[in-house]
């Protein structure tokens, strides 16, 4: 099984949370266009005045997708 990344996207101030959302939409889009397998899309508000859209990724499509998109940053998905 291979390895999970979250990549992240932020979003600040007052519509951070309204653009994190419309963003979202847009990486559903691309992963379907690009036929990339995403185990989940989404978004979180991380603080009153900051916002995230986020894609997990495997790490095989990671670069393609970094490369697309430019994510702010990454993580490691830990396996539950």
């Amino acid at each position: 099984m291979s390895k999970k990344i979250k990549l992240i996207w932020d979003f600040f101030g007052e519509d951070g949370l309204k653009t994190a959302e419309h963003h979202a939409i847009h990486l559903k889009e691309f992963a379907a266009k690009e036929q990339i397998s995403a185990f989940e899309v989404g978004v979180e508000k991380s603080s009153p005045d900051q916002s995230l859209a986020f894609m997990i990724v495997a790490e095989e499509n990671m670069i393609a997708v970094r490369d697309a998109l430019r994510p702010k940053r990454g993580q490691w998905v830990e396996e539950k």
